[in-house]
C-alpha cells in the first residue's frame, strides 16, 4: 500500500485495521450522536448537536457497496467421466464486488439515505488499483458519481406517524434520526431468476429436473413437452415455490455485513435493523394512501383470474386487489433505474429470456468480449476459456422461455412465487456515537476506535 497516497489521516488509519480485530470488536451501537434515551433511571439526554458523516466517511461506505476488481472463472467446464461439455459461463458479470451472489448475478441496489436528501446508488467500474488508489479527493469523487438524488430530503414519513406499521416499536426513536445516514438495499430478482433456470437446466440428462407449478395443483409448470421428449427427468421434481428467489437475496445480507464492518473500522455507530417498513418506503400502493408515494417504485398487479381462489386464495374484491402486486422497476425523472425482466419492460417474457442471453452471447455480449478476459487471465488462457468452454443449448434457452412465459402467462406476473423486486426489510445505519451515554452506562460501550475517531477523522 502507497501510504502517500493517503493523506487523510482516518482514511489511513482506516485502511491499517486487521480484520480480525475489527471482527472481535464490532457491536451495535444504536444511540447516534445528539438523540435522546427515554429509559426510566436510565434515560439519558444529549447535550449534542446531530452530527452528519462527513463526506469522506460516507464515500466509503459508498465504496463498500460496489465493485471491487474482476471475478475468475476458476471452475471446470468438462465432466471427469464423459468429457461432455459442463456449463462454466454462469456469471452475469464478472465484475467483482465486496461480497459474492449466486453466478455473480448482482441484484443489490442501494438506496442512501442522509440529511441532505435521499439517493439511489449507481454501480460504477472498478477502480483501477484498488485501495491503493483510495485517496480522499478520488473517493469523494466518485461517491458524487453514484449519487442519484431520488429527493432533496430525508425521506420518512411524518413525526405523527412513526409508528407501526411505518417504524417497529424503539426503532421509530433511533432510526433515521437527524445526523444519521441510512442504507437501504433492495433485490432485482428477475434477471437471475432467468439465468438460475438456465444454469438449473444445463444439468447432466439424468439430472436435469422437471420444473412444477406448486401453486397450480403441482402440474408441469410449461415442462410437459420437455418431460415427455425426454429432456427433463420426470423423477425429479423441482416446484417452483422451492426455486423461490433463486438464493439472489442473499447478496443484500452479506453486503450488509460488509458495510457494518466497515463502520467499525472507521470508529463509527451502527446497527442493522429495519428502518421505515420496506412496502411503505418503496410506495407500495397498500401503503400510498396513507404514506404517499415514498420512493415511487413502479408496481405491477396482476389481472384476477377465478383461478385464483384456489391457487393463490383471492377474490376479485377491493380489499384484495393489491393483494399480489409486486414492484417491478424504478424510474427517476424518465432515467430507468431498475428494470425488471418482465413485462411490460418486454413484449414478452420470451423476449425477456432472450434479452438476458443476448447479454452474455450475443454481439457485444459479456462472453463475446475477450478485453475482460483479457484483464483475468493470463497470456492466452481468457482465449482458450472464451473457446473451450461451453455457452447455452438451444433446448435449455427454448425450454427456459416456456416456463417463463408459463409462469406469467398462468399468474400474471414474472417471478410468481417470489416478487421481481426484493427488499430484504432491512438497512444499516452509521452514525457517529452519542459518546457521553455510552460512557456513562456500559462498561465497554466503545471501542477505541470510537474513541479515536473524532481525533483522526475531524481532528
Amino acid at each position: 500500500m502507497n501510504d502517500t497516497a493517503h493523506t487523510h489521516p482516518g482514511l489511513g488509519s482506516f485502511l491499517k485495521e486487521p480484520l480480525a480485530r475489527v471482527l472481535w470488536s464490532r457491536r451495535t451501537r444504536r444511540v447516534s450522536r445528539g438523540s435522546d434515551v427515554p429509559a426510566g433511571s436510565m434515560s439519558h439526554v444529549s447535550q449534542n448537536e446531530p452530527a452528519p458523516l462527513a463526506q469522506i466517511e460516507e464515500a466509503i461506505l459508498i465504496a463498500a457497496t460496489g465493485a471491487s476488481g474482476l471475478t475468475m472463472p476458476d471452475r471446470p467446464w468438462q465432466d471427469a467421466e464423459t468429457g461432455d461439455p459442463i456449463m462454466s459461463k454462469p456469471n452475469l458479470v464478472m465484475q467483482g464486488r465486496t461480497s459474492g451472489s449466486p453466478d455473480n448475478a448482482q441484484g443489490t441496489h442501494f438506496f442512501m439515505i442522509n440529511d441532505e436528501g435521499t439517493y439511489f446508488l449507481k454501480r460504477l467500474p472498478p477502480l483501477e488499483g484498488g485501495t491503493d488508489a483510495w485517496s480522499e479527493e478520488i473517493l469523494i469523487a466518485r461517491a458524487e458519481e453514484a449519487k442519484v438524488r431520488i429527493l432533496d430530503r430525508r425521506i420518512d414519513v411524518p413525526a405523527d406517524m412513526r409508528d407501526f406499521p411505518a417504524y417497529l416499536d424503539s426503532n421509530r426513536l433511533l432510526s433515521n434520526r437527524p445526523g444519521t445516514t441510512v442504507f437501504f438495499p433492495v433485490v432485482d430478482l428477475s434477471h437471475q431468476y432467468i439465468n438460475g433456470l438456465m444454469h438449473l437446466l444445463t444439468q447432466p440428462e439424468r439430472a436435469r429436473p422437471a420444473i412444477i407449478d406448486d401453486r397450480n395443483f403441482y402440474r408441469p409448470a410449461g415442462t410437459k413437452k420437455w418431460i415427455d421428449k425426454g429432456f427433463l427427468n420426470s423423477d425429479i421434481k423441482v416446484p417452483l415455490g422451492l426455486i423461490y428467489r433463486m438464493w439472489t437475496e442473499i447478496e443484500a445480507s452479506l453486503l450488509i455485513q460488509n458495510l457494518f464492518l466497515v463502520t467499525e473500522a472507521m470508529g463509527l455507530g451502527a446497527w442493522i435493523h429495519g428502518t421505515v417498513l420496506a412496502p411503505v418506503l418503496m410506495g407500495d400502493p397498500k401503503f400510498r394512501g396513507r404514506y404517499g408515494t415514498m420512493l415511487g417504485f413502479d408496481y405491477a398487479s396482476p389481472k384476477w383470474k377465478p383461478m385464483d381462489i384456489l391457487r393463490w386464495h383471492t377474490l376479485p374484491i377491493r380489499a384484495m386487489r393489491h393483494a399480489r402486486t409486486h414492484p417491478i422497476g424504478l424510474h427517476h425523472r424518465g432515467e430507468p433505474l431498475i428494470r425488471a425482466m418482465c413485462p411490460p419492460h418486454y413484449a414478452s417474457m420470451a423476449e425477456a429470456v432472450d434479452a438476458v442471453v443476448a447479454a452474455k452471447f450475443g454481439p457485444g455480449g459479456l462472453y463475446k468480449d475477450p478485453a475482460i478476459f483479457e484483464r483475468i487471465y493470463k497470456g492466452d488462457f481468457g482465449a482458450r476459456y472464451l473457446a473451450e468452454a461451453a455457452e447455452y443449448e438451444r433446448d435449455v434457452v427454448d425450454c427456459t422461455r416456456d416456463i417463463c412465459t408459463y409462469i406469467y402467462e398462468t399468474h400474471g406476473r414474472f417471478p410468481a412465487h417470489c416478487e421481481a423486486i426484493h427488499a430484504p426489510g432491512i438497512c444499516l445505519q452509521a452514525h457517529h456515537v452519542e459518546d457521553a451515554y455510552y460512557e456513562r452506562f456500559f462498561r465497554d460501550g466503545r471501542s477505541e476506535r470510537q474513541d479515536e475517531h473524532d481525533a483522526r477523522w475531524h481532528g
